[in-house]
């Protein structure tokens, strides 16, 4: 039987898709860590896709005057076969730092290619921000490098959070981080060290304010608000509830982790309910029956703008792991349907 074209083909033309990102980005700074993080990834596959993401830290993981032995670390690592689903992304200095310039040419020039993504950290405005991704532009060209490597910006500072919006809208940026811990630092004690840890990271002005902002931000310009580490190691329940609050009061689609226990809870609260998965994915079902044209759903109508939504919230439940309708997995979600957006 031959269907009407895939959603990703018809919902977007002439825009931007919306990244398709996994809910959770892990961080590990270590060799030892990493390939662990990179065997976990492999272990925890929904249709042979990861549910998370390896971010390898060269910032806070590389040992003063050790860098480019850490860098170089990183691109092996790129490289290794251990990184069969290419879903491995780095964070390099910020900008201030002396060797960040050194940390893109080994990264980029040596695995540029398979390098998922790259994390800025610490930018004080849009102006760090885009000097980071020009550097980035010259590397893939001195490299042959063609395809376009994703950015993620670090919102850690007062400065870069008064200008989100500008560093939202920057050529390659996919992700808009919060740096939890760092910003709460910049703001010389005004806010209370209880303000790093849940409840509250969720009920201080400042901290709500600024999540608020960074949220609105990077979905105002199409690209995944990404939600602060959870600092308690040993409860992953503590991981599980940060994710949800994330989720549903302030809007992050992802969310990082900092030790492997946190990756499952934190993927299992960011993925939609089971009632809406159920719903869009009649709706879209019923949508590409009619050649994504005008239809009823349950006595409501729902044209192009409402399929998006839906569509959106489908690829995040697979994204998730979510359990999927057969008959939508195998319309939008077999090898053989083909979503040109898909990473």
């Amino acid at each position: 039987m031959t269907f009407a074209p895939h959603p990703a083909a018809v919902l977007y033309q002439g825009a931007r898709p919306f990244p398709a990102l996994a809910a959770c980005e892990h961080f590990a700074g270590s060799e030892k860590n990493i390939l662990k993080a990179l065997q976990l990834q492999s272990d925890l596959l929904v249709d042979d896709r990861p549910i998370f993401d390896v971010t390898a830290d060269c910032e806070d993981g590389a040992p003063a005057g050790r860098e480019a032995q850490h860098s170089a670390m990183v691109a092996d690592l790129l490289l290794d076969p251990a990184n069969r689903h290419a879903r491995l992304g780095a964070r390099i200095h910020d900008v201030t730092h002396p060797h960040w310039r050194e940390d893109l040419q080994i990264i980029v020039g040596r695995a540029g290619h398979k390098l998922a993504y790259l994390v800025l950290p610490k930018v004080s405005g849009a102006d760090d921000a885009l000097e980071q991704i020009a550097a980035l532009d010259d590397a893939r060209k001195e490299y042959d490098i063609e395809r376009e490597i994703p950015v993620h910006v670090l919102i850690e500072t007062p400065g870069a959070l008064h200008e989100v919006w500008q560093i939202a809208a920057l050529p390659h940026v996919e992700s808009i981080d919060f740096g939890l811990m760092d910003f709460v630092s910049a703001h010389h004690g005004a806010i209370p060290g209880s303000a790093m840890r849940s409840p509250g990271q969720f009920s201080h002005a400042l901290i709500a304010r600024a999540k608020c902002e960074i949220a609105a931000a990077a979905l105002g310009n199409g690209v995944i608000p990404a939600h602060n580490v959870t600092t308690e190691l040993n409860d992953p329940d503590v991981a599980r509830d940060d994710a949800r609050r994330a989720r549903s009061e302030f809007g992050f689609l992802r969310m990082w982790s900092i030790h492997p226990r946190q990756i499952q809870p934190i993927v299992d609260a960011m993925r939609p309910d089971y009632a809406e998965v159920t719903e869009a994915a009649g709706i879209l079902l019923t949508a590409q029956n009619a050649d994504w044209g005008p239809i009823s759903w349950e006595g409501k109508l729902h044209d192009r703008a409402s399929y998006r939504y839906f569509w959106e919230l489908l690829r995040r439940a697979h994204a998730t792991g979510a359990a999927l309708p057969a008959e939508a997995r195998h319309r939008f979600f077999n090898p053989a349907a083909h979503d040109p957006h898909s990473h």
